[in-house]
């Protein structure tokens, strides 16, 4: 997608947006990490394979990238999700770590420095929307900038009691709700902008 500037130039329009699921009382995992209550079924996945649709570049924090690479690319994940699964193997990947020293997934690039320059090079680029799936710890730290354009948000019917929030030491966030989706579910899916 391409704009023009008041000078006629050509201008990239790519988005950073943040996709996550959270519980009603705003946890991201639980207390070990776990996901085991998050609300996917046919609607879901429909929604799940627009939105790769619709982006180009995947990004992700170590945590969330070991669990995706340990997933996507396997024989089950291909079996019971052929579509997603071809997406998410597909799609190019970034990995934001300073702990890890090489990335095996395929169409993977690691970067251990300079996360905030590497995504405005990449905005800077033409090409479809960016996602960051998961990845709280990289969320947190780019929420204190102004490299996220939209956040997209599932709030799952469900309580945890305990574990661990996605806005994590990120100080005060203002947010207009610009679109919502209900799903049959019980999930609800609020899309919001930063107010800047």
């Amino acid at each position: 997608m391409e704009k023009r500037n008041e000078t006629g130039i050509k201008t990239a329009n790519r988005k950073l947006i943040v996709f996550n699921m959270l519980s009603l009382d705003g946890l991201f995992s639980g207390t070990n990490g776990e996901l085991d209550w998050h609300h996917v079924d046919e609607e879901f996945n429909e929604f799940a394979v627009a939105q790769l649709h619709s982006i180009d570049i995947l990004l992700f924090g170590r945590k969330t990238y070991q669990l995706m690479a340990n997933y996507w690319p396997t024989t089950g994940a291909v079996t019971d999700d052929p579509i997603v699964a071809g997406l998410m193997n597909g799609l190019p990947k970034i990995i934001f770590s300073k702990t890890l020293n090489n990335a095996e997934w395929n169409n993977t690039k690691l970067v251990k420095d300079n996360i905030e320059e590497e995504i405005h090079k990449l905005k800077a680029q033409t090409g479809k929307d960016m996602i960051i799936l998961g990845s709280g710890s990289i969320v947190s730290a780019l929420a204190k900038t102004d490299l996220i354009d939209e956040y997209r948000i599932i709030v799952n019917p469900v309580v945890l009691g305990e574990g661990i929030p996605l806005f994590n030491q990120t100080g005060r966030l203002k947010l207009e709700l610009i679109n919502t989706k209900v799903f049959k579910s019980g999930n609800i899916l609020l899309y919001y902008k930063p107010i800047k």
